[in-house]
C-alpha cells in the first residue's frame, strides 16, 4: 500500500537540507483560462489542511475570473516562495509549462495530478511528481476524497418560465428571470436548473410527470416562476419560492392564494430583501411544515 499523496508530498518538502520558506499552492483553478471544479478545489482544501497542519506557511494562487480579488499568478511574487506546489488535474498544456517560466527559481512539486505523457515539458519542469494515475506507478486516491469540506449548503431547484406570449405587454419574464438568477448566483447553496417541459428525444429533460415528481422531493426547496413548479413542489411536500412573472399578477399568484401558500412574490415587489426573507422561511421549520402539509391535502 502506498503512502498517501499528501504524506508524500509533507515528506519530499521536509527532506533533508530543506525548509520551505513560504509555498505557493496552485493547480488549474489558479489560470486565468483554466477550470475551477469542485474536485480541484477540495484538493486545494486538502494540501492547505495538511501544509497547515505541518507548520508550513503557504499562500493559494487563484484565477481572477473564479476569486477576483485573490492572489493571482500575476501578482504571486516569486521571490516571496519557496517551493511551489501544483495539485490536481492533468499536467499538459501551455499553462501549466508556463509555471516553469515564471516561478523557474523555485523548487516545483506536482501533487495528485495525472501524468499522461512523462516527456511532455508540463511534466518535466517540475522537481517531484506525485502523480494519481500515469507515469507507470500504481494509482493514488485522489485528493478531493479525503479532502475537509464545510458544512453542506441547501439543495434549490430553480424551474423559469421563458414564454406565456399570451400575456402581452404584461409580461416581465425576461426581467424577472435576470433578477431572480442574479439573486440566487449570491447565494450559498447548490443549484439545480429543472424544467416541467418533458421530453423523449432530450436527456436533460424528464420523459415522464412521474420523473419530475421524483426530483423534486430531493431538493431543499424550489424557486420558481411557473405555475405547475408551485403546484407540483408543493404536492411532494418541497417549500417552494412563487414568483410571479407577469405584471399585475396572474396564473401563478392566483394558483398561490388559492392553495393559500404565502411565500409569492410579485414581478412588481421582486427585490432581494423579499427573497432573503421567504428563503429563509423556506428552510426554516416553518417553511418545511407548511409545504408537508401541502403534500398531506
Amino acid at each position: 500500500m502506498h503512502d498517501d499523496v499528501a504524506t508524500v508530498v509533507l515528506r519530499a518538502l521536509r527532506g533533508p537540507g530543506r525548509s520551505p520558506r513560504r509555498l505557493l499552492l496552485t493547480g488549474w483553478f489558479s489560470f486565468l483560462h483554466g477550470e475551477a471544479t469542485a474536485g480541484d478545489v477540495l484538493a486545494q482544501q486538502h494540501m492547505a489542511a495538511a501544509l497547515k497542519g505541518a507548520g508550513i506557511p503557504h499562500d493559494t494562487a487563484w484565477s481572477p475570473v473564479f476569486r477576483p480579488g485573490a492572489l493571482s499568478l500575476d501578482t504571486a511574487d516569486p521571490r516571496a516562495y519557496d517551493p511551489l506546489l501544483f495539485v490536481c488535474g492533468p499536467l499538459h498544456g501551455p499553462q501549466v509549462t508556463a509555471l516553469h517560466a515564471r516561478f523557474g527559481s523555485l523548487r516545483r512539486l506536482a501533487a495528485g495530478v495525472s501524468v499522461v505523457d512523462p516527456a511532455d515539458p508540463a511534466v518535466t519542469g517540475f522537481h517531484t511528481v506525485v502523480a494519481r494515475d500515469g507515469a507507470g506507478a500504481p494509482g493514488r486516491r485522489d485528493l478531493a476524497a479525503t479532502a475537509p469540506a464545510g458544512p453542506l449548503p441547501p439543495v434549490a431547484g430553480v424551474v423559469l418560465s421563458h414564454g406565456q406570449g399570451e400575456y402581452g405587454e404584461r409580461r416581465r419574464h425576461a426581467e424577472v428571470n435576470e433578477s431572480l438568477t442574479g439573486w440566487l448566483a449570491g447565494k450559498d447553496c447548490a443549484r439545480v436548473p429543472a424544467d416541467t417541459r418533458l421530453a423523449t428525444d432530450d436527456w436533460r429533460l424528464c420523459a415522464t410527470a412521474e420523473q419530475f415528481l421524483a426530483l423534486l422531493p430531493r431538493l431543499d426547496l424550489l424557486v420558481t416562476t411557473r405555475l405547475h413548479g408551485l403546484v407540483l413542489g408543493l404536492r411532494t411536500g418541497t417549500p417552494v419560492i412563487a414568483v410571479d412573472p407577469v405584471a399585475g399578477g396572474a396564473k401563478v399568484g392566483a394558483q398561490a392564494r388559492t392553495l393559500g401558500w404565502p411565500a409569492l412574490v410579485t414581478a412588481d415587489a421582486l427585490a432581494p430583501d423579499i427573497l432573503d426573507h421567504w428563503w429563509r422561511w423556506a428552510l426554516s421549520g416553518a417553511g418545511r411544515t407548511a409545504a408537508a402539509c401541502h403534500s398531506m391535502r
